[in-house]
């Protein structure tokens, strides 16, 4: 049984309407159903605008239900996978921080926390879409300075000491900002 097309509007009509809309979409949606009002088969007719039959039938049910609003696209946003609840949760476990003896890490990572909360609360997100959740949550991506394996400890220590006794190098600023000055007693 065919679906019946509401006819408050002609097809004469919605071709105009499909002319002026600025949305390419809308304007195939109503280009297909004026076909399909002029007498033409489903078929034929969302094939002359571009579509599956299946598409025009959903627009025609969405066009029959709301008018030419039903015609626009809807708003594709996604919400979050984790309540608010689940959220403040993973965030006071990521300011705690991961448990070296219990989770056998020293330091979270991307991977560690889509583990985590696949392991909590049942939601499996992918590693690189982790960075707007974690951004959300008022984290922002810290990278440790690389260290070569080759490196040998007690030299760096060794450097370092030698490096505090020297004092900052001329013209560097302390960890005021300022300029280091030398202070004269007196």
């Amino acid at each position: 049984m065919a679906l019946a097309i509401r006819s408050d509007m002609t097809a004469t009509a919605l071709r105009a309407w499909a002319r002026r809309t600025r949305h390419p979409r809308a304007a195939s949606r109503a280009f297909a159903i004026a076909n399909a009002l002029d007498g033409l088969s489903r078929a034929e007719a969302a094939r002359l605008a571009g579509m599956e039959r299946q598409a025009l039938r959903d627009a025609v049910v969405r066009y029959n239900a709301e008018g030419l609003a039903g015609l626009y696209d809807r708003p594709r946003q996604r919400r979050g996978k984790l309540t608010e609840g689940q959220q403040a949760s993973l965030r006071a476990l990521i300011l705690r921080g991961p448990d070296p003896e219990r989770d056998g890490i020293s330091a979270w990572t991307r991977a560690d926390i889509a583990e985590l909360i696949a392991q909590r609360f049942g939601h499996r997100y992918h590693v690189s879409s982790l960075s707007k959740i974690l951004r959300a949550l008022g984290f922002s991506r810290q990278k440790a300075r690389p260290v070569h394996p080759a490196a040998a400890p007690k030299a760096r220590a060794a450097w370092i000491k030698k490096a505090a006794a020297r004092g900052p190098a001329p013209g560097r600023r302390g960890a005021s900002g300022q300029a280091d000055r030398v202070v004269l007693p007196g």
